[in-house]
């Protein structure tokens, strides 16, 4: 983790999945936040076309490119 919070993370800039939303879109980041006294893991998936979103990191997967 650096200085701001962020993780590396090997599927940074690569294909994901967010399995509760089931969207696709590339791994922008992985942050570090404190919510309500406990450290949490948050994604950042940009799609091809579309609005930016964010979900715990728990939630990606490598995206298969199928349904």
């Amino acid at each position: 983790m650096d200085a701001e919070g962020r993780e590396e993370n090997p599927l940074l800039h690569h294909l994901v999945r967010d399995i509760a939303s089931r969207g696709e879109g590339e791994l922008t980041a992985v942050v570090h936040e404190t919510h309500g006294g406990r450290l949490i893991r948050i994604a950042h998936i940009r799609p091809a076309n579309g609005i930016a979103w964010s979900t715990a990191a728990d939630n990606v997967t490598p995206a298969t490119g199928g349904p």
